[in-house]
Formats: C-alpha cells, structure tokens, sequence
C-alpha cells in the first residue's frame, strides 16, 4: 500500500473542468449553455474560460460573433463551477486549486515528496542507532496515523502536514523493510526477494486504481489507503530483529535467540543448537571489534574513496531514477487518456519490467541492470520529442516503456544499495540514496513547470539525467554472488578487485557461517 500514498494524487489531487461562477440561476456543471457565451469569454480551443469572465454581461454574443476587448475580462470573483462527471471530489474543488492557486495542486505533493525526504534522513540514522525492528513498527504506526489524519483535515494547509507526516513515516517503512529483507536473507535469493517486494509495489498501484474507480470521495480514498496500516503496525511485532545488526551492536545473545526461532520455524533445530556466543564471536571477531571501537555517523558515507565513489553514483541514480518516475507517473492527465486506464498500465507494465530485472540480477550482475535501465530509459523519454502529438498511442508506449526502465531500475536499486554498504553505516546509505530520490520526487513538479518557456523542457531534462546516472552506475561495484560486507575497512579493501573477482573467489567464512548455515536455518 505505499504505492497508493505516493501515487494517491493522481485521483485525490486530479483536475476537474470549471469556470467562474456568474449566479444561483445556472446550473451547476453547465459548460455548454449558449447562454454562457454573455457572461464567459470563449478560450483559444472554443471552450469556455476557466478563470475568467465578463465585467459586465455581453449579451450581444448571443446574437452575433463580436470580439470583446480582454480588458472587459476580470479573474473569478465569486468561486467556480466544477464539473462533476469524472472526479466529483478532490482536493482542488474542496480547496478551488485552481488559476492562481493552481500551483498549490502540486505544492501539495511536493510537501508529500519533502516529508519523505525528510524520513529517509532522520529514521536512516535512527535505525542504524536503535535498530531496524522498533523504527519499522513506529513508522507503520505513524503511518496509520497520519493518514487518518489528513482524511479529515478541515484545511489545505493541516492535510498538508499530515501528508508531510505520512511522507516521513513512509521512509521508515522502506529502509526498515529492506534493510531487513537484505540482512536476513542468504545471498543467493536476495535478488528473488527483493523483487518479491517489489511485485507488491506494483499490485499496490493496480489495488490503487480499484479504489480509486469505487470511491470518489478524495476523503474516503485517503482513509481507504490508510487503514491497513493499523494490520501492518500490528503484525510488525512478529518480525525479528536483524541478526547482524545484534551481533555488531554487542547484542549476540539475544541474535542468538532469533537465530535460533528462524531455526525452529524453517524445521531445523539441531543446527539452531549449534549455535553460541563464543562460536558467533569468534567468526565475526574483526568486525565487532571494529564496530565497538568506532562511533559511525553519516560523514563515513564520503570520508574514504571507495565508500564515497559509491556515495557519489548511487546517489545519482536514485535521483535521477526518482525524479524520471515520478515526473512521468503523476502527471497521468496529460497523456489524453482516462486516467485509470493510464494507471493501470503503468502498473501493469511493472510486471515484465521486475520479471526482466531479475533475471539480470541472478545472472548477470546489478551493475549491468542499473546501468542499462537508466540508458533505456533516458531514450525512449528522448524519443517523444521527435514524435508528433497525433500519435498519441505511440506517445504514451515509448513513456510506458520508459516508466517500465525506471521501475526495474528501482528494482535494482534498493537491493543494489544494501549490498554495497558495510552493515555499519547500511542504513545510512540507504537513507542517502532514498533522500536523493525524495529529492528528485519534489523537483520533479517543478520541472514539469518549464514547460511555459519551451514545450520539450520537461522531456529532455527527464531523458538527459537517467543517461546521465546511467554513465555514473557503471563506475559502482559488481555484487552478484558477494557476501554482504560488515566494515568500511572490507569495502575500501575489495572495492577495486571486486569488478574482477570471480564469484567463488569471494566466498569467506563469516558468510559460509552467516547465510548457508544460520540463515538457510
């Protein structure tokens, strides 16, 4: 379900036709009354102006085709007129989002994007401090929270901070959980959960869009979105602690213990029994000693070279990925079809874009996805530039295959990003990377804006950076078959013979003894 928050805009926050509001005596919705024609100039395409009217009334129009002179114009004065037929409540009607306030539509989910932002930096820290299962469970909670909250805010400006509020929490859930999934799971079926996880992103945007179709109060959408988060809140109790994280935080009785659980629950005790104190320590002495030793904050993400290369090329795609999708995925109206049509096939087409990237994953190498997907897609944004607005059809494939590129390269990048960072700083660069992309999901708006002082703006600037980052991936390190690091020290020594390591050549005991024993168990 946090594909329905990020998504949830494209409905709640949808555009409606209106016009100014001349008197009680005209029907509310009526947008074709000849009679119209005297009190609502008429716009270049012949439909009538959304946010002006006549001065005085013309009524002369009804009779003859004389232009009026635009000084005889003024803004609405006494509200709008919406028409109902498609979207009977949003945002926009609750709040008249529209002419001058027209910019609040998207400052709206700007101030979502921001909160966001805002999570991947506090609860990356926090996480890495306090652990990645008490920051999961408060961020679902908050969640829950917040959502109801701005289901029943009375103003623009509160369900502004509690979408603040849910952008925040959202980061909590995602670096959490995938911090979890990359610590728990063997090396050799990360990639398969990871793009689990992801399939349950894209049947969100599906879910998303039945909701949507069957509720058309923008209230009752938001609180619909929402209340699962109160299940998830309660049943995030059941998961266990990272076992890493335990161990390297001087924890190792109790990562004993949940190893042990794992144990039980998969059928095999007796390799549970085997485990102890002296036996995980003594495997795993380097890397607590140098996690005892060192108090690790966010500047490690850039003080050593290896580290801060990594620093510097996964930021750029998580920016660049972000700031594509989402510049494509929430401005669905422009693309001349329904907008739920529009949404299911942009999630629909998540589905062979994640099946693909798995495969390259497993069997090729991360680099080799990430670096691809982000060439794709930057192309085929490119491409619209040069075909004419007739083809519409041709139009919105080459946006859908190019939203397809961004989702797998998402796909790749939250598994991509966790496997590069040692497990001391883990979490810190996973908020990095999910801060550069919130980043890119504010500007993306914005840019979309550009489109006043040249029509094609939007689209090269969302074509050239995927590119761009694209180039920058192929400088990251390979992780295809290699066992999570736990140091700074680890990464800094195998960053640069990693690209060439064969996959049996980097094999250790600390990830004989942490994946195929404890976590297989």
């Amino acid at each position: 379900m946090l594909a329905s928050h990020n998504l949830l805009q494209n409905f709640t926050a949808a555009n409606s036709r209106h016009r100014c509001r001349i008197n009680d005596t005209w029907e509310e919705g009526n947008f074709s009354a000849d009679g119209l024609k005297a009190f609502v100039p008429l716009g270049p395409s012949g439909e009538f102006s959304s946010c002006l009217r006549y001065t005085n009334p013309q009524f002369h129009l009804l009779t003859s085709n004389i232009t009026v002179n635009t000084s005889d114009t003024e803004e609405c004065g006494d509200g709008w007129v919406y028409d109902y037929s498609v979207f009977p409540s949003t945002i926009v009607i609750q709040w008249d989002l529209v002419c001058s306030q027209r910019r609040m539509r998207q400052l709206a989910q700007s101030i979502y994007m921001a909160g966001v932002l805002v999570g991947s930096i506090v609860f990356g820290g926090l996480s890495d401090k306090f652990g990645r299962r008490p920051l999961n469970i408060w961020s679902h909670l908050q969640m829950a929270a917040c959502g109801v909250g701005a289901a029943f805010a009375p103003s623009y400006i509160l369900y502004c901070v509690f979408r603040f509020l849910t952008g925040t929490a959202l980061s909590g859930v995602v670096l959490n959980s995938y911090s979890l999934i990359v610590e728990w799971i063997p090396t050799r079926n990360r990639a398969l959960s990871s793009t689990a996880t992801g399939y349950c992103y894209t049947f969100g945007q599906l879910v998303l869009v039945g909701l949507a179709y069957l509720i058309h109060d923008w209230r009752l959408l938001q609180l619909a979105a929402c209340l699962p988060f109160f299940i998830y809140f309660l049943y995030s109790w059941w998961i266990p602690e990272s076992g890493r994280w335990l161990i390297l935080t001087g924890k190792t009785n109790k990562a004993i213990k949940e190893l042990k659980k794992v144990a039980r629950i998969n059928g095999l005790p007796e390799e549970g029994e085997k485990l102890s104190v002296e036996y995980v320590t003594s495997n795993m002495q380097r890397e607590i000693k140098a996690a005892q030793k060192t108090t690790y904050s966010v500047l490690d993400l850039v003080k050593t070279s290896v580290v801060r290369r990594i620093s510097i090329c996964i930021s750029s795609s998580w920016f660049s990925t972000s700031f594509s999708y989402y510049g494509l995925a929430l401005d669905l109206q422009e693309f001349g079809f329904s907008v739920y049509i529009m949404q299911t096939i942009f999630g629909v087409v998540d589905i062979p874009a994640k099946f693909i990237s798995y495969f390259v994953m497993t069997y090729i190498g991360r680099r080799v996805l990430q670096s691809s997907s982000m060439f794709l897609a930057g192309i085929a944004i490119l491409a619209n530039i040069f075909i004419p607005k007739d083809y519409q059809i041709v139009r919105t494939s080459m946006a859908v295959f190019g939203k397809g590129c961004l989702a797998a390269s998402f796909n790749s990048l939250f598994l991509y990003t966790g496997e590069m960072y040692p497990t001391v700083i883990r979490q810190s660069g996973m908020g990095l990377g999910t801060m550069m992309a919130r980043l890119g999901g504010i500007i993306a708006p914005i840019a979309q804006m550009t489109s006043e002082y040249y029509h094609h703006l939007p689209l090269i600037i969302f074509g050239c950076l995927p590119i761009i980052s694209g180039i920058a991936a192929c400088f990251l390190p390979e992780t295809l078959g290699v066992p999570l690091p736990e140091t700074i020290e680890e990464v800094e020594s195998s960053g640069r013979r990693m690209k060439h390591a064969l996959p049996s050549e980097k094999i250790d005991l600390k990830d004989t003894m942490m994946d195929n024993l404890h976590m297989d168990a």
